[in-house]
């Protein structure tokens, strides 16, 4: 049996056939893993972006309807990540920013997005007004993750922020119903 088998494996190893096929297979067969593991980490974020921005939109429909409540910016963090769902620790994670622009002269806020760095102590929260009736309101959330494979491919690219963690931005914009 043993010997069949070396002479099995000697005629395979002489035969030179299927070379040109196992060159081309050697050749795209990592391209197409990458392929895969690329629309993966793709797929991943553009999913995590999807929950992030409806989270955004029906808090920011619950503030603009409820002018007269007083809500708070934990209970506005509370209600995005409730509204997300499955955003891992989105509450740790997450950082809002919400202040009045008067549309006759607008002022965006500012260009870079306050995020939350998990290991170092939050700071103050930047940027943070519940605006009055007929006021035009801009509101971000900025969250951070760590990719699906953070040390490779495109969730290394994606996670080049600190701790290897990328983030994502939404914005939302908004006037406050009369109460």
């Amino acid at each position: 049996m043993i010997t069949r088998l070396k002479n099995r494996l000697k005629r395979f190893r002489s035969e030179e056939e299927g070379g040109v096929y196992t060159l081309e297979f050697a050749v795209m067969m990592p391209v197409l893993c990458m392929t895969l593991i690329y629309g993966v980490e793709l797929t991943t974020h553009a999913n995590r972006q999807f929950q992030l921005e409806r989270g955004l939109e029906v808090t920011t429909r619950i503030i603009r309807l409820n002018t007269g409540q007083n809500l708070t910016h934990a209970d506005l963090k509370q209600s995005i990540c409730d509204n997300a769902g499955g955003l891992d620790n989105c509450e740790d994670n997450m950082r809002l920013e919400m202040m009045p622009t008067n549309p006759r002269e607008f002022a965006s806020l500012p260009a870079s997005p306050d995020c939350t760095n998990s290991p170092l102590p939050v700071t103050p929260v930047r940027g943070w007004s519940l605006g009055q009736q007929h006021e035009l309101m801009l509101m971000r959330a900025c969250y951070q993750y760590e990719p699906f494979m953070s040390g490779f491919g495109l969730g290394k690219l994606i996670g080049n922020g600190e701790n290897g963690k990328g983030s994502m931005v939404a914005m939302s914009a908004f006037v406050q119903e009369p109460r």
